[in-house]
């Protein structure tokens, strides 16, 4: 062996490395606080927490076609409106109580919904994919609101209490939502989570990616991206229509305003706030979105116009949002080592 080779087995080149938290460790780690919150925390906060889960998962599905595939919607709230909607049919008109079966059917029916809408839809890109999508939301408004025989028009249509694994929970609504509902809400959204994961990380995500990159290419080198985009937004509808039936038994109304475009803008407000870019971006952006509103809420009228502001401050100053930002640091920061 030459002078050479023994200075070179005997000098190794060592790295200093920061470890960089995986999306899928962020997501069990803020899983795991929120399974430990009862033990600390009041009911008004567990309260709060359950329309952050409902979210949450509908942002999943959102961030999917968003910050995968490249599509803004801005029509995605009509999905958590058929969720709603399919939970107040079943449990008030209906008479079925199964949580699992209206969560099926919420899921099914936005899948059909998304389905035809998205066939005529991921046909086009950027503001046009964005203003239909929007049509189709507005549309879908009009219907709850103007059928009043049908869905209760503004007064909306109750949700009943459903049972959850086929059980009957005694106590007030309180103790059933900061509860059994409240834990169950936890495990559908650690599962749902655990999907979109193995989603995202599939050759499927890839593929949706490259879509993302350059739809061009992708389709040169045999990537069918109609389908691609077809598969991305049928499955961030059914996220959607989950998220909606989560966020209507926690209030007990299905409400049109669920619907509305507004609440459309919402979902991508939260999704920008946390960063599009990464896996847990958009939860945090759910979290941060909800504790927020509900500070700024309690303080003055104009949280509307404070939202506002702070959406200005996060596309100026922060346009990789909260955990893009997070993690651009950390890179400086391995850089610098």
């Amino acid at each position: 062996m030459s002078n050479q080779s023994i200075d070179i087995v005997l000098n190794p080149v060592t790295r200093r490395t920061t470890w960089r938290p995986n999306g899928l460790w962020v997501m069990l780690g803020l899983i795991v606080m929120l399974a430990a919150m009862p033990l600390v925390a009041s009911p008004y906060a567990l309260l709060l927490m359950l329309p952050f889960v409902g979210y949450s998962i509908a942002l999943l599905g959102f961030n999917l076609l968003f910050g995968n595939t490249g599509l803004l919607s801005f029509g995605h709230a009509m999905f958590l409106g058929v969720g709603a909607y399919s939970a107040a049919v079943l449990t008030s008109k209906l008479g079925m109580r199964s949580f699992e079966l209206v969560l099926i059917t919420g899921a099914l029916a936005s899948a059909a919904i998304s389905l035809t809408v998205g066939i005529l839809c991921v046909r086009y890109t950027r503001i046009f994919f964005g203003m239909l999508t929007l049509a189709f939301g507005m549309l879908f408004h009009s219907f709850l609101f103007k059928f009043y025989t049908v869905t209760g028009g503004d007064q909306g249509m109750r949700v009943l209490r459903p049972l959850l694994l086929g059980m009957e929970w005694r106590g007030g609504k309180t103790a059933f939502l900061t509860g059994p509902f409240y834990y169950y809400a936890l495990v559908l959204f650690a599962m749902l989570s655990l999907a979109m994961w193995r989603i995202t990380q599939s050759p499927f995500g890839l593929h949706l990616r490259a879509i993302r990159e350059n739809a061009g290419k992708a389709a040169y080198v045999g990537v069918q991206v109609f389908r691609m985009r077809l598969a991305a937004f049928v499955i961030s509808a059914i996220y959607g229509g989950i998220g909606g039936t989560v966020l209507a038994v926690t209030t007990g109304l299905a409400d049109p305003e669920l619907a509305y475009w507004t609440h459309s803008g919402n979902l991508v407000f939260m999704a920008v706030l946390g960063g599009s870019a990464t896996f847990t971006g958009p939860v945090i952006g759910a979290l941060v979105f909800v504790l927020l509103q509900d500070f700024v809420m309690s303080i003055t009228q104009y949280w509307r116009f404070v939202m506002g502001a702070v959406l200005v401050f996060l596309v100026v100053f922060m346009p990789q949002g909260l955990s893009g930002t997070i993690e651009l640091l950390l890179t400086r920061r391995n850089a610098g080592r």
